[in-house]
């Protein structure tokens, strides 16, 4: 099997990891306690491997570790309704928080315990056939998530530099500010993430809020409904692994398409269908709308609009039992209708998936995926705020006293800004037809020359 270890960090990483795992466990008819619940074992389990491990007396416990400088995040989850799912060695937690403090989770605190972590990932590693990767979710803005989730990030990159490293990252919304810190401790990872991440699925609450009230029509969103767009999203990501399907999409193949330089691996997100529960009756769902709604920029997860940018690549996984000659139909129409949209020098940027199995409650649905020139728009803002505290050296008292230089705060601008530069380059590149199929103007010119000579010999 091609197996995949989940590490969540941080209270919302674990809030976000969790409602992922009362997702699958669901797909896969695992009771809250580990036990097979369902009916049709063959189908239900025969690729549940990816995530779960089978253990004595036929119980299936989760490839997950479970982390927090803080107790209080853990105790919630071993008290709370998953508390006997999850193995409890890989609950692991310090005893003081990060304090919203970038530096304190990656330098201090967090280098006090990243030691057992790795060591409850080894264990994990070990009991696989053939592990593929690893995802992580965590937030920015946090001190715990950011700090501590880098950390850990760094230090897999490092023992398994040839395994996949895929990350659910929740950036600060524009409206909404959690601390004040969030800017410098947002910076500070996306640093680390251009680095050391692979492929990195961007999050947004205020986007996420906003799909809850003006798609769902739920009137007050709870953290709940957020964090079940995410796990939504989490599971079509990772269904063609756990599921049979026609077109099987995984990790790999999906950074192989969707990743056309190795720094830009940043992405949108979307999923279909999203309706209110009031017009489930009036709702008839085909492979066109659920396409439509997919490159629908209200439906996006995060705070930027695609219309402002170019999309480089984009996935579409289609789930359910859905004929490949619709999907391919689509994907041709879309392309076709929106083709100002897409860059033009990639040629037949849309790759798409089928898995056999629908979600629960669900006939089909699709799960969007896209890297698009228009996420510079979330990078330009958080390194505006950035710039306007750094400049006057705000709040960086703080970090400095935890171990770090002001010199990591200069590279992580820079880096963040180059980004930034790079996304706007390849957004307003244009295919250079003069130059035929050479790559430069000397070879064009030394072919055109070459042609002449030899039609000036053929003439003699």
């Amino acid at each position: 099997m091609r197996e995949i270890i989940h590490v969540q960090v941080g209270q919302c990483g674990n809030q976000i990891g969790t409602q992922f795992w009362e997702v699958i466990t669901g797909e896969h008819s695992i009771g809250l306690d580990g036990s097979y619940t369902g009916t049709s074992r063959d189908a239900d389990l025969a690729r549940s491997d990816v995530y779960f491990t089978e253990v004595n007396g036929g119980r299936y416990v989760p490839r997950a570790v479970l982390v927090d400088l803080e107790p209080g995040t853990m105790d919630s989850i071993r008290g709370g309704h998953l508390g006997k799912l999850f193995r409890p060695d890989n609950l692991v937690n310090g005893l003081d928080s990060a304090g919203n403090n970038f530096a304190k989770g990656h330098y201090t605190e967090g280098s006090e315990i990243v030691e057992v972590v790795l060591d409850r990932i080894r264990h994990e590693v070990e009991q696989t056939d053939c592990v593929q990767g690893f995802q992580l979710t965590h937030s920015l803005g946090g001190g715990t998530g950011s700090g501590l989730g880098t950390l850990v990030l760094a230090k897999i990159c490092e023992e398994y530099p040839d395994r996949m490293m895929s990350t659910y990252s929740v950036f600060p919304s524009a409206k909404v500010s959690d601390t004040v810190t969030e800017p410098y401790n947002a910076v500070l990872s996306i640093h680390q993430l251009i680095e050391n991440s692979q492929q990195t699925f961007c999050i947004d609450n205020e986007a996420l809020y906003n799909i809850c009230k003006n798609t769902l029509k739920k009137k007050e969103p709870q953290y709940a409904d957020l964090n079940r767009l995410v796990s939504g999203v989490m599971s079509g990501v990772t269904c063609g692994l756990r599921f049979p399907g026609q077109l099987n999409s995984d990790l790999r193949k999906m950074a192989v398409n969707l990743v056309p330089f190795p720094r830009l691996h940043f992405f949108l997100t979307g999923m279909a269908p999203l309706y209110a529960s009031s017009a489930e009756s009036f709702r008839q769902m085909t492979v066109q709308q659920l396409t439509a709604q997919m490159f629908d920029p209200n439906n996006m997860m995060v705070a930027c609009d695609p219309r402002k940018g170019k999309y480089l690549t984009a996935s579409c996984i289609f789930r359910g039992p859905i004929p490949s000659k619709d999907v391919d139909a689509q994907m041709t129409a879309i392309q076709n209708k929106e083709s100002e949209n897409f860059v033009p020098w990639i040629p037949h940027n849309i790759k798409s998936s089928i898995c056999n199995v629908a979600p629960k409650g669900e006939t089909m649905s699709g799960t969007f995926i896209a890297n698009s020139t228009a996420i510079q728009e979330v990078f330009r803002r958080i390194a505006g705020q950035f710039s306007n505290m750094f400049k006057r050296k705000a709040f960086i008292h703080h970090y400095l006293t935890e171990g770090m230089e002001e010199l990591e705060f200069n590279e992580a601008e820079s880096n963040v800004n180059d980004l930034i530069r790079e996304y706007q380059q390849y957004g307003e590149a244009v295919i250079e037809e003069n130059l035929g199929d050479y790559q430069g103007e000397e070879e064009y010119e030394s072919q055109q020359a070459y042609d002449a000579e030899y039609a000036a010999e053929e003439a003699v």
